[in-house]
């Protein structure tokens, strides 16, 4: 298969309602979508990067650097060889840039298995038509906010909630939430990293609620750390932020610092790199679930088909379009009784609408080969 010239759009789509987390809060989800023309058919990706630098290093500025100035042209160098298992040795000389990278892989995915007949979740191994999908809730000083917000998605069907939490945010949504949602209703937190070891004895006070887990509790390199918290808390650990590839579970394991794992194909790299990540979370009995980054419907389609996988057991952050966009590039996303239907048309399974893409884009980038 050969790259013929690649589309960078910027798209810029309003949030239904602010997001707010430790990093910041969002009104507006600003994101890259990459159309890739092959030789054998269209492929769309979406990149997972932000418009600040906050949840990663990576930000929609830099990656369409990286992209228009390097990524881009090695795969063009590749000729007739690219394909999708490809992608990742092919763009190996640029360290890091993970984001980019994995919209890339999964465009030149998209049109190989659309080429093929074959879809995502087929290739990946899926084994489910259906995914459990849970909701993440920003948050807000307004606790009787909180509790609207809490009962809606209860009762659109959600089957899980998970709260992001920040110091002086955390006891008391959590306690009211629990409160609300009933015992035995899967609850999680998400803290982005905006805790320190020093705070164990505080974030213990969260075990008397009965917690799926504490997402990412510490900064990303301190793996250390959350072992150590690991040992002090009951509420289980899982890492996300942490997670970057298959190395860096290796040491989470050999650590014991997490129990649980969120699985971001773009934080890692690519799909095919979350792959193996499941398959080693998978073989060593620890369950994984998909988060999220508001993504377009391009983006979900990925994290659905990936959530298909037998390892992911856990309801995952790919909520409803609905949750976060009035309006969605692709047909949108619908909440069944809990679950998301897994695409099953080939490749991403999903149509990009042109004239949304077109009404919500503010920047394009033409790319084709050097003459």
């Amino acid at each position: 298969m050969r790259l013929l010239a690649l589309d960078l759009h910027r798209v810029r789509l309003p949030l239904v309602r602010p997001f707010r987390t430790s990093f910041g809060e969002q009104t507006v989800r600003e994101v890259l979508v990459v159309r890739a023309e092959t030789d054998v058919g269209v492929g769309w990706g979406e990149c997972a990067a932000d418009v600040d630098p906050h949840y990663s290093p990576e930000f929609d500025d830099g990656a369409r650097l990286v992209l228009v100035d390097h990524l881009v042209p090695l795969l063009f160098a590749a000729g007739g060889e690219l394909s999708g298992a490809a992608v990742a040795d092919l763009l190996r000389p640029v360290k890091g840039h993970r984001m980019a990278k994995e919209a890339l892989e999964v465009a030149v995915l998209d049109a190989e298995l659309q080429a093929a007949g074959v879809s995502l979740a087929e290739h990946l191994g899926g084994v489910r038509d259906a995914v459990d999908v849970g909701v993440s809730v920003g948050i807000t000083d307004d606790p009787g906010l909180l509790s609207s917000w809490v009962a809606e998605y209860l009762d659109e069907g959600y089957r899980r909630i998970k709260l992001k939490i920040e110091p002086g945010a955390d006891i008391g949504p959590v306690a009211a939430t629990r409160e609300l949602v009933g015992d035995g209703f899967p609850l999680q937190v998400d803290a982005n990293t905006a805790y320190r070891v020093t705070d164990a004895e505080h974030l213990a006070r969260l075990d008397e609620y009965d917690l799926l887990l504490i997402e990412q509790p510490l900064v990303e390199d301190d793996f250390v750390g959350h072992a150590e918290l690991a040992r002090r808390l009951r509420t289980p650990i899982c890492l996300d932020e942490s997670i970057e590839s298959l190395d860096h579970l290796e040491t989470a394991l050999a650590l014991d610092a997490c129990g649980i794992v969120n699985i971001k194909p773009g934080r890692v790299g690519g799909l095919l790199e979350a792959r193996r990540i499941h398959d080693r979370c998978l073989a060593a009995g620890i369950p994984v679930w998909c988060g999220g980054m508001l993504e377009t419907g391009i983006g979900r389609a990925s994290l659905v088909a990936l959530s298909s996988l037998p390892g992911f057991t856990l309801p995952g952050d790919s909520s409803a379009s609905d949750r976060y966009f009035a309006t969605d590039l692709t047909e949108p996303f619908v909440l069944d009784d809990g679950r998301l239907r897994v695409p099953t048309g080939p490749g991403l399974g999903v149509e990009v609408d042109q004239d949304v893409l077109a009404r919500f884009t503010v920047a394009t980038d033409h790319l084709v080969p050097d003459p």
